[in-house]
C-alpha cells in the first residue's frame, strides 16, 4: 500500500512539473516568434525605440501582470490566469524586437541554445540534488536586489565596465535562481494538497518564475556572446 501511495505521489509531481515546464516552453514560444515578427517590422521597432513613453508603458503593464498573477492568482479563474501569463509573454516579445536589429541572428540563436543549456543543466540539478539550495536562494535574491540598484545607477553613471561587471553578476545569480526555483517548485508539488484548478494555477505561476528566470539568464547571456551588427 505504502509502495502504491508513493508511485501516486510521484506521479502526482511529475505531472505537475510537466504542467509547469510546458507552459513555460509555451510562453518562450511565444515571446520568440512575436519577437522575430516584430523585428521585421522596422517601422514598428523604430517606434518603439524612439517613443520612450511606448517602451515604459510596456514595461508598467508587464509590472502589472506580474504583480496581479503573484498576488491575485488565486482569486482569478484558470483561464484568466493562464491569459495574464500569455499577455505578459507576448509583451516581453514586443520590448526584446529591437535586440534583432542590435545583435546579429546567429549570435541571438548561439545565446538562445547557450540559455537553454545552462537553464535545462541547473533545473536537472535543482529537481535531483538532496542538498537543500534555500540558502543558496536567499543569496541569490539578495544579490539581485544589488544587480537592480547597480543598474539603476548605471543608467546614469554609463560605465561599460560596470555594465559588464553587473552582467557576470547576473548570469550568475540567474543560474542559481534557477537550481533553486526547481528545487522550490519540486518540493511545493510534494507537499500541495489542493483541487486540480489550484494546481494548475499554482502552475502558471511556477512557469512564469522560470520563465523569468531563463529571460533574465538569456539577456545577460547576450551581452558576453551577442554580436553587435555593424553600423
Amino acid at each position: 500500500m505504502y509502495y502504491s501511495d508513493s508511485n501516486i505521489q510521484r506521479s502526482s509531481i511529475s505531472q505537475f512539473m510537466y504542467k509547469v515546464y510546458g507552459w513555460m516552453a509555451v510562453g518562450l514560444s511565444v515571446t520568440a516568434v512575436l519577437s522575430y515578427y516584430l523585428a521585421t517590422l522596422p517601422g514598428f521597432v523604430e517606434s518603439l525605440v524612439t517613443h520612450s513613453w511606448m517602451f515604459f508603458g510596456i514595461l508598467i503593464m508587464q509590472l502589472a501582470l506580474v504583480m496581479g498573477l503573484s498576488f491575485l492568482i488565486m482569486r482569478m479563474n484558470y483561464v484568466t490566469a493562464l491569459g495574464c501569463f500569455l499577455l505578459y509573454a507576448a509583451s516581453v516579445g514586443l520590448t526584446l524586437a529591437p535586440i534583432f536589429l542590435i545583435y546579429t541572428t546567429g549570435s541571438i540563436y548561439l545565446t538562445f541554445l547557450s540559455t537553454a543549456g545552462m537553464f535545462g543543466v541547473m533545473c536537472v540539478y535543482g529537481y535531483f540534488t538532496q542538498a537543500d539550495l534555500t540558502t543558496v536562494g536567499n543569496i541569490s535574491m539578495m544579490a539581485l536586489i544589488g544587480i537592480i540598484i547597480a543598474s539603476l545607477i548605471n543608467m546614469f553613471l554609463k560605465s561599460p565596465v560596470m555594465d559588464y561587471v553587473i552582467s557576470g553578476i547576473g548570469v550568475v545569480v540567474f543560474t542559481l535562481l534557477t537550481a533553486y526555483d526547481s528545487q522550490k517548485i519540486k518540493m511545493m508539488a510534494h507537499q500541495m494538497m489542493v483541487d486540480e484548478q489550484t494546481r494548475s494555477k499554482i502552475a502558471i505561476l511556477c512557469a512564469l518564475t522560470l520563465y523569468l528566470d531563463f529571460i533574465n539568464l538569456f539577456l545577460f547571456l547576450l551581452r558576453f556572446l551577442g554580436n553587435k551588427r555593424s553600423e
